[in-house]
């Protein structure tokens, strides 16, 4: 008498982690980008580095169904190697966060395989394998919110470059924000005039209304009927949406990507930031690649945790695990 074969077990999910200065995003995602569950808590930020690590293990052992997961990817702030999973640097946002080792210390607390990298390249491999790029060999990731950050793939890779710094292009210089104070300490940087709290600070400064809060309020007053401070802040949206498409053409220019993905908070202010992105890269495009125009993101405020999820299958690509 034979035996059936039995059938091939199913894909264990992974598990995808967002860790910001604010907020811990986590959530249980199929091999196929399908975000199963999730949750947010906030980020003990201002206790440390390990009140944070805590609370990130805590989350992940709230989420319903996290004990089938093969493993926890997570994106974070800074500079963070792709390889051993240490933040190199990263900004005051999270305190002491710098020289952190998230791979080694999460996969103790949990007991997992654990892969941690820089949230723009998880954004950036989130809609390479699940949205706006899949397919594609060769493409352009930026995300523009609170920062400007991205990812180059080339050969259907993520390039992360010698120091773990490829993709930073929010620190390139750029004649539209010279003498503007930039995150990273210096200035002039397409972060400084095209992120969204530095076209708030624009708008301020062309309206005279120091009582904007944020880019929101920038653009209900860009589509309000008062021409003077309309115009003001509509000025203030095309000089850094500008700045972002020249900037972006010149990469083009450089690498000659087959797509362009833009995506964050910022890129859903709609025609008001992506006509001016638009003209401007068009504008700087050698022959070749002339007819190529940025697309939107497809993947919103899921790739964070997505794109986490998703280092633990570029891990199996590779043969790392």
């Amino acid at each position: 008498m034979t035996t059936a074969p039995r059938p091939p077990a199913a894909p264990r999910p992974l598990l995808g982690v967002d860790v910001g200065g604010t907020k811990i995003a986590a959530g249980l995602v199929s091999p196929d980008g399908t975000l199963l569950t999730s949750l947010v808590r906030p980020t003990p930020a201002a206790q440390g580095p390990l009140a944070v690590l805590d609370a990130v293990a805590a989350a992940v052992r709230e989420l319903p169904g996290h004990e089938a997961a093969a493993g926890l990817g997570i994106g974070t702030g800074g500079v963070v190697d792709r390889r051993d999973g240490v933040v190199r640097s990263a900004n005051d946002l999270l305190p002491g966060w710098a020289g952190t080792r998230l791979a080694q210390e999460l996969s103790d607390r949990l007991g997992l395989p654990v892969a941690a990298d820089n949230d723009a390249n998880v954004f950036a491999l989130a809609e390479q394998t699940f949205g706006a790029g899949s397919g594609c060999d060769s493409a352009l990731y930026v995300s523009v919110g609170t920062g400007i950050g991205g990812g180059l793939v080339a050969g259907g890779r993520l390039l992360r470059g010698a120091h773990s710094t490829a993709g930073e292009f929010g620190h390139i210089a750029v004649p539209e924000a010279a003498g503007r104070p930039c995150n990273c300490g210096r200035a002039g940087h397409l972060e400084a005039v095209a992120a969204g709290p530095a076209m708030t600070a624009l708008g301020r400064e062309l309206t005279g209304r120091p009582d904007l809060r944020d880019l929101r309020e920038v653009v209900t007053l860009a589509q309000a009927a008062d021409g003077t401070l309309a115009g003001a802040a509509r000025t203030a949206l095309a000089t850094g949406a500008g700045a972002l498409g020249r900037a972006l053409a010149g990469l083009v220019n450089t690498f000659d990507p087959q797509r362009v993905v833009v995506g964050g908070g910022v890129a859903s202010v709609g025609a008001l930031f992506w006509e001016p992105l638009t003209a401007a890269f068009a504008a700087e495009l050698l022959p070749g690649p002339a007819a190529l125009r940025p697309v939107m993101a497809a993947l919103g405020p899921r790739a964070a945790v997505v794109g986490a999820a998703a280092l633990l299958l570029e891990d199996r690509a590779s043969g790392a695990e």
